[in-house]
């Protein structure tokens, strides 16, 4: 799953959540996270940390039902970056 990050017209950037195998790829993840905050928080939903939180909270317990509706192969039983990184930015936007 690419993730697209719009920092002006001409710029786009995006991470590859697909890649992410090891504590390294995970940072590069948080500090793409932290720049898409900063250049794009307008479309993020969860702005603030108490609903940034109880978004994350409620998206970890329907993350499965994301994973089987876009048909990716992932257990969300099993902990990784990527589980890690996808439920970090569903919490962006999810309500």
């Amino acid at each position: 799953m690419r993730v697209r990050v719009r920092k002006s017209m001409n710029d786009e950037t995006e991470f590859d959540r697909n890649q992410l195998q090891s504590k390294q790829d995970f940072g590069r993840f948080l500090e793409w996270f932290a720049d898409d905050f900063k250049h794009n928080s307008a479309q993020w939903k969860n702005v603030d940390l108490p609903s940034f939180l109880e978004a994350l909270i409620a998206y970890t317990d329907d993350i499965a039902g994301y994973y089987r509706n876009m048909q990716i192969q992932v257990d969300v039983e099993k902990p990784s970056w990527r589980l890690f990184a996808d439920l970090l930015c569903g919490a962006r936007v999810y309500e």
